[in-house]
């Protein structure tokens, strides 16, 4: 049996990446891993749409967050983080760790943060010098308005904005330099469509100046070390060279497809399956919806660990769970990644199979029906 994996982390990788992962390894401090290095950073320029600094580190997408806390703060700064999911809290944990005086936002799990909320607090604490978020909550599937948001915090001048796009990247509309946003960090796992073990963080001036005068100790994900370092189009420690290889093919994709047209591209993937998911009676658990992943509530006549488990043994599909409190609760699809309809239209035939196993009562053949008569819609 073929396994199809749709867990949103880590996704589905395209045939020219593994194949370029393959070629012979090079040495990271040679000619041939300079050209490399240099495509990639200029393409993850257009990957985030700003013209300034991208910096890559061999870490997961929590080594981003940490760097950006340990390089951007000093000790006893005043920052506001947003919780409205596990890596929303994961932005509190961190700054609390090195010692910052950290307000956490607290939203409830499925619902977007209100960008009033966030101006309400800057208002009453025009000293807060970050302020943490997630723009695609990959835990709740839920997206946030980090448009507007960013309009509110370039309203405060000494504030910086500091955004987790690790599942919004190359997925859902993001332009960095246009929005005003700050700091922006990815995974390779996620919307680039590599494994993981990579890391982008991109930067603008403002968060230079802030980094400058940061005293927190640090010294493998010292951004200073590594943009000098770049500027030799090499990092500062030895790098994952393979996963480079990688990335320089998938970004060429990235480039070759458009990210305008990958854009609309998740957007039908996302809405055609929460259409299909809705047509055999389950609900959404997000309210404002990422188009990076849909989550699922399951009824409570369905233990969602044995149902996951279930999926992956007999029809071997593999999506994500729920985390924390919504463990067995939920199932999370992927969308962003290398997929296309047919995947949709199997992962939907695939849940609509499973449902029935667990004595669902639905119409069967609705969801694949709904999924498959929007995007010949799409088609016309």
């Amino acid at each position: 049996m073929r396994e199809r994996l749709f867990t949103p982390g880590p996704t589905q990788i395209p045939e020219r990446v593994q194949v370029a992962m393959s070629n012979p390894l090079v040495h990271h401090r040679g000619s041939e891993f300079k050209k490399i290095f240099k495509e990639v950073i200029e393409n993850l320029k257009y990957f985030f749409q700003t013209d300034g600094d991208v910096i890559t580190l061999t870490a997961s997408g929590t080594g981003a967050m940490e760097a950006c806390v340990v390089n951007i703060l000093s000790k006893n700064d005043r920052v506001l983080t947003v919780s409205g999911g596990k890596f929303g809290e994961r932005w509190g944990q961190l700054c609390q760790t090195y010692g910052a005086n950290v307000h956490i936002m607290e939203v409830p799990w499925g619902q977007a943060v209100d960008p009033s909320d966030i101006k309400s607090h800057l208002q009453k604490n025009p000293e807060t010098a970050a302020v943490f978020l997630t723009h695609s909550e990959t835990s709740t599937g839920v997206a946030a308005d980090i448009k507007s948001i960013a309009e509110v915090v370039r309203n405060h001048s000494d504030t910086l904005l500091v955004v987790d796009a690790i599942t919004s990247a190359g997925v859902l509309p993001f332009k960095m330099q246009e929005w005003g946003i700050d700091v922006a960090i990815t995974g390779s796992q996620k919307g680039l469509m590599c494994p993981p073990g990579l890391a982008a963080v991109a930067l603008n001036d403002r968060a230079w100046q802030k980094i400058k005068a940061s005293d927190i100790p640090k010294f493998y994900f010292d951004l200073l070390k590594e943009r000098k370092a770049q500027e030799n189009m090499t990092s500062a420690w030895t790098p994952g060279i393979t996963l480079f290889m990688g990335l320089r093919e998938a970004l060429k994709m990235i480039r070759e497809e458009g990210l305008e047209t990958l854009w609309q591209g998740y957007e039908l993937l996302a809405h055609a399956t929460r259409e299909a998911v809705k047509a055999v009676g389950l609900e959404l658990f997000a309210q404002s919806p990422s188009n990076s992943l849909t989550a699922v509530t399951l009824p409570e006549s369905i233990d969602g660990v044995k149902f996951k488990r279930h999926l992956r043994e007999k029809y071997g599909i593999t999506v994500a769970g729920g985390q924390a409190a919504l463990k067995g609760k939920i199932i999370r699809i992927a969308h962003m990644g290398y997929y296309d309809t047919l995947d949709m239209v199997l992962m939907i035939s695939a849940l609509e199979l499973g449902l029935a196993d667990f004595g669902w009562e639905f119409k069967h053949g609705e969801g694949v029906f709904t999924i498959q008569n929007i995007f010949m819609q799409n088609q016309k």
